[in-house]
């Protein structure tokens, strides 16, 4: 490298392709190859919006090195459940560690699944083993690909890395929000399924873990269900991961019954809100907003007791259905690569606490969220529609009646319900104390007709497994849980290198024994 420049400022009505010029202006010299290593955006001056870069010039071009893995000559037999970001990036791991991973996935390969998904947000049966929630990709897969992430840990640029070698465009390394966009995640979904399977690795789509065998405290089996002849099957293993997500019921159920410790989480609910687009842009922008990318924004507010706070925030996106019961309805917000729709949504959301809910009643939180997602359908009209309400009327406690500049995106159809009759009370006064306070920092987020479309109840995991700090069940040995099912991350960055962790501690532990 012959030169890094920080805090490089390139307008936003210029083109990128502009960037070597200022560069080369720096340098006093013609530059042969640039690479950019950083790019954020500074908007606190709406009248001063600028694009900002730290670049590095080299003489020739260079090849980023791969990282070399150690391998097990001989490794164990090892299953990884759960097909989201944790699971796959788990699986990637341990290829590289040479193991040859069977991975456990209840839904469809994503091709199937996206099929499911879109008869579903057209009307058709909800299929409760592959939905938003369950299948390959995991919950990520119908959001944005979204990877930025508060987390500070050390396999973040692993599995950014990752992201890119397999399939997504190349600024996921260096914009300070990266995104994928839904529609290019199928495509980084297949090459990831190919590698592993041309390694050694295998899936075991329509699948479903309903059980595990112990000896002495330690794992020695599977039992799994296929969820499409219904047919069980044992499968041995020395080790398994589990990558389960935040919304396998059934499964922390079953896992409770067969001994492996859990405890119940806090956890948050709400409702989406959407905004036109182009209104959420000219108030990040100001006069800039012509030249750039939909604006984002993420949002907090203390005005009320509880914490309300915009999560999964999704410029230029859809509010979709992301149920996986039948009677109960849940939506999530998803966006595409171009971030082009007319509306943008975000999570709004309110913390919730244990007390909330039934103290340390492991199960109270997931009765809890049942309970809302099921007043939703029933006032949604039991058709998966989605109650909604203008903000307006919200704050004012009546029903609304039509809709205004902002139209609903929710492809199920919806229909106006009080929605204080769907969250908690407290839930309600703190998102009336949030909205306004939260529109002193992001101008016109109160704007009375933008649109509430509840209910958003799969914020994270109502429970937590335990584990040691090897990373395995504190109570069955060779069983490894992470991600987001199991309480300790959230979102699809943070869950990956949850999943890249477990897979490290698992390699460590058989090398050990080897």
């Amino acid at each position: 490298m012959i030169k890094r420049f920080d805090n490089v400022k390139l307008s936003p009505a210029r083109p990128e392709s502009d960037l070597i010029k200022v560069v080369e202006k720096k340098l006093g010299a013609k530059v042969r190859y640039f690479k950019i290593i950083k790019k954020s955006l500074d908007a606190r001056d709406k009248r001063n919006v600028f694009w900002l870069y730290s670049v590095a010039c080299f003489e020739r071009e260079e090849a980023e090195l791969q990282p070399a893995f150690e391998k097990l000559e001989n490794p164990p037999e090892v299953a990884v459940i759960g097909g989201g970001p944790a699971g796959l990036f788990c699986a990637l791991r341990l290829v590289e560690h040479g193991f040859k991973p069977v991975i456990i996935e209840r839904g469809q390969a994503v091709e199937e699944r996206r099929e499911s998904c879109l008869k579903f947000f057209g009307g058709g049966a909800l299929n409760t083993e592959s939905n938003v929630q369950f299948g390959e990709g995991g919950a990520g897969a119908f959001s944005d690909g979204k990877l930025n992430t508060r987390t500070k840990d050390g396999y973040n640029r692993d599995v950014l890395a990752g992201f890119v070698r397999f399939g997504a465009p190349e600024d996921v390394l260096y914009l300070n929000k990266p995104h994928v966009g839904s529609d290019r995640l199928y495509g980084v979904l297949q090459n990831i399924r190919a590698y592993i399977r041309q390694n050694g690795g295998e899936y075991l789509f329509n699948n479903k873990l309903v059980g595990i065998n112990t000896n002495d405290g330690e794992l020695t089996s599977l039992i799994l269900e296929n969820t499409v002849s219904g047919r069980t099957s044992e499968m041995r293993v020395a080790a398994a991961v589990l990558a389960i997500g935040h919304s396998a019921r059934d499964t922390y159920e079953m896992l409770n019954n067969s001994g492996v410790l859990m405890e119940a989480r806090d956890f948050a609910v709400g409702v989406r809100i959407e905004h036109l687009s182009s209104a959420i842009s000219a108030a990040q922008y100001g006069d800039f907003a012509k030249y750039l990318p939909a604006a984002d924004y993420q949002l907090v507010s203390h005005a009320h007791e509880r914490t309300v706070f915009t999560f999964c925030m999704c410029p230029g996106g859809v509010v979709i259905p992301a149920a996986s019961e039948e009677g109960g309805v849940v939506v999530n917000g998803m966006s595409n690569r171009a971030r082009d729709g007319v509306n943008s949504n975000s999570a709004l959301m309110v913390q919730m606490h244990r007390s909330d809910f039934g103290g340390d009643d492991l199960f109270a939180g997931v009765r809890f969220q049942r309970e809302i997602e099921r007043k939703a359908f029933t006032l949604g009209g039991g058709t998966y529609r989605a109650p909604c309400q203008l903000f307006g009327d919200f704050a004012k406690d009546r029903l609304s009646d039509g809709f205004k500049e902002v139209q609903p995106t929710y492809a199920a159809g919806v229909t106006f319900a009080p929605l204080n009759e769907i969250l908690p009370r407290t839930a309600v006064e703190a998102l009336k104390a949030a909205v306004p306070d939260m529109a002193k920092r992001l101008k016109g987020f109160d704007n009375c007709s933008s649109v509430l479309t509840g209910a958003e109840t799969r914020f994270s995991s109502p429970v937590k497994i335990l584990r040691d700090a090897d990373g395995q069940s504190v109570s069955v040995k060779n069983l490894y849980p992470c991600g987001e099912g199991s309480g300790y991350s959230g979102g699809i960055t943070s869950s990956a290198a949850d999943g890249i962790r477990a897979a490290e501690n698992l390699f460590e532990r058989f090398k050990s024994l080897l």
